[in-house]
């Protein structure tokens, strides 16, 4: 069956359609990834998104049921330069047409992703439809540029309740904004023992948990959408040991005082290098984040910058050594990409020891 990806400056891509036969709106954004589509699938920092893949051949090792990052995909579509409908894997149990037939996802094949992808570079993320629709190409541009996309995007795909992955080491809260499920295996296979809480918890829900250490995970969409999440870490900074990861380093930003920006095109795939300014060691990095916290807004904060992306020169990293808070714009749970950046974890849970040290300490002076 013949497919349309429709983008709003006019621009229209004939493929062919696979997954869902349905109508989806999304932000029509390019992950740079060779590996790694089952994770990048079910990414839910991907909500909302239409997502272009520029490695040209999608699906050959299929679907499996180990590589899941959340319990399902919230992407909007999915292009393709070709699909691989006959994967080869020992591990495969299913093929990436059957999965997003089953939660609703159209893709498209056969498109000219290279220029897609330029084209985004140059003019930035475009707001896209992917349609099996025969309307005509003004009428589809036209109601495409008056469509509003989403910016509930949290909401969605945080967990609704508190749930725990019960260890025998530190307490740790992790603040669900959309966390991948790469981010909870490494905490737990550090014996932590993890609480998940809503986007939505408050500061005395928190406190009440007592918690060794805090982490904020990844989500989709502005972090300036979800106030009442930096009204929250505004509050509890300072209490506890805490680590930001994505959209969690942008929050935890925020409710330092300092500001975010959209970023024209944003950081979307495993090769990123990341320069960690204390040791001047070069990271690759996974990353998919479409905003960035703004450079001119960090003075006065009490905030310092600790990575750089190489690329383009956006803050990657920072801390507040006073209240024992740090962040990184990247992944280091990876999931897909490399895990060059796991020590991250060990330095959390360092940062948590040293600060139980440092209380015991005034308990007895």
């Amino acid at each position: 069956m013949k497919a349309r990806l429709i983008l709003e400056d006019g621009t229209e891509c004939i493929g062919t359609a696979f997954g869902a036969v349905t109508e989806s709106l999304g932000e029509v954004v390019f992950n740079t990834g060779l590996t790694g589509y089952q994770e990048v699938l079910s990414d839910p920092s991907y909500c909302g998104q239409i997502v272009t893949m520029t490695y040209p051949l999608i699906g050959n090792y299929g679907i499996n049921r180990d590589d899941f990052e959340a319990v399902r995909p919230f992407i909007h579509g999915f292009v393709v330069r070709e699909h691989c409908d006959l994967p080869s894997n020992w591990r495969s149990t299913s093929t990436l047409d059957e999965l997003l037939k089953a939660y609703e996802i159209p893709g498209i094949s056969g498109v000219d992703t290279r220029m897609l992808t330029r084209k985004i570079r140059h003019f930035g993320t475009l707001k896209g439809m992917i349609t099996t629709s025969d309307a005509p190409l003004e009428e589809l541009v036209a109601s495409l540029q008056q469509a509003t996309l989403m910016t509930d995007q949290v909401s969605r795909v945080s967990t609704k309740s508190v749930f725990s992955a019960p260890g025998t080491g530190h307490r740790v809260v992790l603040v669900d904004y959309g966390s991948k499920h790469g981010i909870l295996r490494e905490l737990t296979k550090r014996g932590c023992d993890v609480v998940v809480v809503p986007y939505n918890v408050t500061a005395e829900e928190i406190r009440r948990l007592q918690p060794d250490g805090i982490l904020l995970s990844n989500g989709p969409g502005d972090p300036k959408d979800v106030p009442q999440s930096i009204q929250t870490i505004a509050q509890i900074l300072g209490e506890y040991p805490l680590f930001g990861i994505c959209l969690g380093h942008q929050l935890f930003a925020l409710a330092s005082g300092a500001d975010t920006e959209k970023l024209k095109f944003g950081h979307r795939g495993g090769n990123h290098p990341v320069k960690e300014l204390t040791t001047g060691r070069t990271y690759i990095t996974s990353q998919n984040h479409g905003y960035a916290v703004k450079e001119d807004s960090i003075a006065g904060t009490g905030l310092e910058v600790t990575h750089l992306a190489l690329n383009d020169g956006t803050i990657e990293g920072l801390r507040d050594v006073k209240k024992q808070a740090f962040s990184v714009q990247y992944h280091p749970e990876a999931a897909p990409g490399p895990y060059d950046s796991g020590y991250l974890f060990d330095q959390f849970l360092d940062m948590i020891v040293s600060t139980k040290e440092e209380k015991s300490y005034a308990k007895t002076r």
